[in-house]
């Protein structure tokens, strides 16, 4: 008798199932996130939006999300019991469902993560393929995919910011892929978000941080690393 294959069997290089957005993709959005974070959270709040709120347990996208914050990658088979390690762990998840949101990519995850006194919310989009975009980081707009080095940088808005951090990386022979900076209103704190081809030291990236007017830089190496 043939073996029969299960939603599961697409995480990985042969990718068979109904989508990788639902799976693969999702994988990756929650290890992007626990990098920015810092770490496997303690407590999570999960928000599927759109077609995703309607076939996440389905498709399996409620495990995905949950092994991927565990930090399982892409073809760890163990994705397929992430809900009971995770409770194993004691890592406190719970779902929500948003099923019709013109605002939001349809197949959009959001989520807000909590590691001891640190808090985050990252909004997530799956693109297919398991490419994805991290559009949002605590409310700032990011626009980036994880598959290059990427800093996230939180700084005061002030002249010439950007081409001062722009010259530091310069200084390590690195190439600049994109760069985009937004602020929730003048003067107010700005994100600088810069996606790499390589990654730069971590002297560098301590250098930056001992400035005055830079009060967080997060460095996400590639998450298939």
């Amino acid at each position: 008798m043939a073996n029969k294959s299960s939603v599961f069997d697409m995480i990985g290089p042969i990718m068979i199932g109904p989508s990788s957005s639902h799976t693969a993709g999702v994988v990756r959005i929650a290890r992007a996130a626990i990098r920015v974070l810092g770490g496997i959270p303690d407590e999570v709040v999960v928000t599927f939006y759109n077609s995703f709120a309607k076939t996440y347990e389905g498709h399996g996208s409620d495990r995905a999300i949950i092994g991927g914050l565990m930090d399982f990658k892409t073809d760890d088979i163990r994705i397929k019991d992430a809900l009971q390690l995770a409770n194993e762990r004691g890592l406190i998840y719970s779902f929500k469902s948003i099923g019709n949101s013109s605002v939001h990519h349809p197949n959009t995850i959001k989520l807000q993560l909590k590691k001891g006194e640190r808090q985050v919310e990252i909004i997530g989009e799956s693109l297919g393929g398991g490419v994805i975009n991290i559009s949002e980081v605590d409310g700032f707009v990011a626009n980036f995919s994880a598959q290059n080095h990427t800093l996230i940088i939180k700084a005061d808005d002030a002249s010439g910011a950007i081409a001062f951090i722009s010259s530091v990386i310069a200084q390590e022979k690195v190439n600049i892929a994109t760069m985009s900076v937004s602020r929730k209103g003048k003067h107010d704190l700005a994100c600088h978000v810069i996606e790499m081809d390589s990654g730069i030291q971590e002297i560098t990236r301590q250098y930056l941080l001992s400035l005055p007017w830079i009060k967080e830089l997060i460095y996400i190496p590639d998450i298939d690393l």
